[in-house]
């Protein structure tokens, strides 16, 4: 019988699966901040939070931050409802939803580069307005390298073990058939919460801010071909 060179048996086949993991100190955060305005109108709520946004956006600039690291990423204004309870004659209580204003926020997604000023840029937001808070998240500014590193010693593992489990069987690695990736970014835990509950006393130490390590993964399943 005649094979084709390039036929696969599958007794000769090895599947390897391996992972490996590239730490790094950050050199980017992007922070998501912005103000919450409630008034009793929907006009005076909307004016009263394009006002704070632009005292936020003007602390931002000052705090070095450029206009294209800057971007709006949520914007909404809705009812606000009290809820009341009333009792009739016969002593029957009901509830009822009675409007109580209009409530405007607006959030902006922010790139800093200066992570040694990270803890007085949030403070400088807070002192021009802001008063909400959702996430802060950690990154590099040029990834590949950290991700190329990663696939390499992933790549490298499972050739390792190919040549072990060949070895072990009495048999040599004769050729990779087929390789796969899977993995990525593994961003660091962010504080999260309101920036309302930071202090704006003008004499506080700014806000402590630690980067910690970000994470770059790699998975790789690789297919070996096996011969005597």
């Amino acid at each position: 019988m005649t094979f084709h060179p390039n036929s696969i048996q599958p007794e000769t086949t090895l599947d390897i699966s391996a992972n490996a993991k590239v730490k790094r100190a950050p050199d980017i955060a992007y922070i998501t901040a912005g103000v919450q305005e409630e008034a009793d109108t929907a006009v005076a709520a909307m004016a009263a939070q394009a006002k704070a946004m632009t005292s936020m956006m003007e602390a931002l600039k000052a705090a070095g931050v450029a206009d294209k690291d800057m971007q709006t990423s949520n914007i909404s204004l809705n009812p606000v409802y009290d809820y009341v309870e009333e009792t009739d004659r016969s002593g029957r209580r009901s509830g009822k939803q009675v409007l109580r204003g209009y409530s405007a926020s607006n959030q902006l997604t922010v790139k800093v580069t200066d992570l040694d000023s990270l803890g007085e840029t949030l403070d400088s937001l807070v002192a021009a307005g802001g008063n909400t808070f959702s996430g802060l998240n950690f990154a590099l500014e040029e990834p590949a390298e950290a991700r190329d590193e990663a696939r390499r010693k992933a790549v490298a593992d499972a050739m390792a073990r190919a040549e072990l489990y060949a070895e072990a069987t009495g048999m040599r690695v004769s050729r990779i058939v087929s390789i796969s990736e899977s993995g990525g970014y593994e961003p660091s835990p962010a504080p999260m919460g309101r920036m309302m509950a930071m202090s704006e006393s003008t004499d506080m130490s700014s806000t402590p801010i630690s980067g910690g390590e970000i994470t770059y993964s790699a998975q790789v399943g690789i297919r070996f071909e096996l011969v005597k």
